[in-house]
């Protein structure tokens, strides 16, 4: 089975003391791509660390919505730069936060602009955090659309389908994590179902997020088998073929050919 896991935090601390096995027992356990993402200044340089550091693993760089408020004046001009990177895939994670509400929303909203415009002007992927703020989100990509094609993924998705059809006409992928997985998550294993074959991808949100059966543990990429036995079972689908299918969506969103 090959898998690619589309959003992990291999940056994260609570790696610090076995990164290089946890990639280890990923690629052991089918994972050949890991896209470890960005959330501030400091994360997004550590990604590129890794990703140069490991052939499976790639990165995005980018400003979480709830890390703005603690953004330097130079970092987004710093993160800009790091777009250019080599083995830099994607941009963020970006988007607007309405849960934690660390971070203004105007200020969340700017920052995500950031992030879309140089998204069209790059022609590097986005990823998409959104918390208790479909709406805002749906606002900002719909105008984004109008200056441009959009080329970005609903990471850790969790709303409605209303809401994933209508990200999906604007050009968007959708990325479903551990939740899905839970056993009260039907509602959400029913979106799953739904989403066009050649758009869906599959991700773990390392170290957060571990799949059922292993809630309350420590997340890490390998742990994305569970989600795809998982969505594939909620799709009808073999789990083998599903993981291909998931594997060449993020290939083709993240304009990798051999991944």
């Amino acid at each position: 089975m090959r898998l690619f896991d589309s959003h992990a935090h291999l940056n994260h601390a609570d790696f610090d003391e076995d990164r290089a096995e946890m990639i280890s027992r990923a690629i052991a356990a089918g994972v050949g791509t890991t896209l470890t993402v960005g959330y501030s200044l400091a994360s997004s340089v550590e990604s590129i660390r890794i990703a140069a550091a490991h052939l499976s693993i790639y990165a995005a760089v980018g400003i979480q919505p709830n890390d703005t408020i603690h953004a330097a004046s130079g970092d987004w001009d710093e993160i800009v730069r790091l777009a250019g990177s080599p083995r830099v895939i994607a941009l963020g994670e970006t988007g607007l936060d309405r849960y934690w509400d660390t971070s203004p929303l105007a200020l969340q909203q700017d920052y995500f602009d950031r992030h879309l415009r140089l998204s069209q002007q790059l022609g590097l992927p986005f990823i998409v955090h959104t918390r208790e703020s479909d709406a805002e989100v749906l606002e900002m990509l719909r105008e984004a659309r109008t200056r441009g094609p959009l080329s970005g993924v609903m990471h850790s998705f969790t709303g409605t389908i209303e809401t994933a059809e209508e990200c999906l006409g604007l050009g968007m992928y959708v990325s479903f994590a551990g939740m899905v997985t839970f056993k009260k998550s039907d509602a959400l294993r029913a979106v799953a179902a739904a989403i066009p074959a050649d758009r869906i991808l599959i991700e773990t949100d390392s170290p957060y997020l571990s799949p059922h059966p292993l809630r309350g543990k420590r997340n890490e990429p390998a742990n994305v088998l569970h989600t795809a036995i998982c969505v594939a079972a909620a799709r009808g689908v073999d789990p083998e073929v599903f993981a291909e299918q998931t594997t060449a969506n993020a290939q083709r969103l993240f304009r990798l050919q051999d991944a």
